[in-house]
């Protein structure tokens, strides 16, 4: 069975930073495109971003660019995703996901075969 565990949510104030964690068991976080999804209170789960599975190559949604970064650590097969200079608006349940299905970055949730439970993120304006 294939396990994602998401970590690293909290509070912050607007301005600050998190890191928020995903680990994945080996075999999956090897073989996988990797992206990271949220879902604030009352709306639909959008996309944020993306990493392949060679870690080569990122993609971000426009409301996060410049301010998230993804980035991938194979020895402990772990995803993360930076959070800078954040916003009461990326207040949201943030999900990780695998694809095992393509190599490329992977926008579509409906490409992920697996996600994560999810862990909260409340930024404080």
């Amino acid at each position: 069975q294939v396990q994602l565990v998401e970590s690293g949510g909290g509070l912050v104030q607007a301005g600050g930073s998190l890191r928020l964690s995903c680990a994945a068991s080996g075999r999956t976080f090897r073989a996988a495109a990797m992206g990271w999804f949220r879902q604030a209170p009352g709306k639909e789960r959008e996309f944020v971003g993306a990493v392949s599975r060679d870690g080569m190559v990122t993609n971000y949604a426009d409301a996060v660019k410049g301010r998230f970064t993804i980035s991938r650590d194979y020895a402990k097969d772990r995803l993360y995703l930076q959070m800078n200079s954040l916003k009461p608006e990326d207040t949201a349940v943030y999900y990780c996901a695998a694809a095992l299905r393509t190599s490329g970055v992977v926008t579509t949730q409906s490409d992920y075969d697996y996600w994560g439970q999810g862990t909260q993120v409340t930024v404080s304006s």
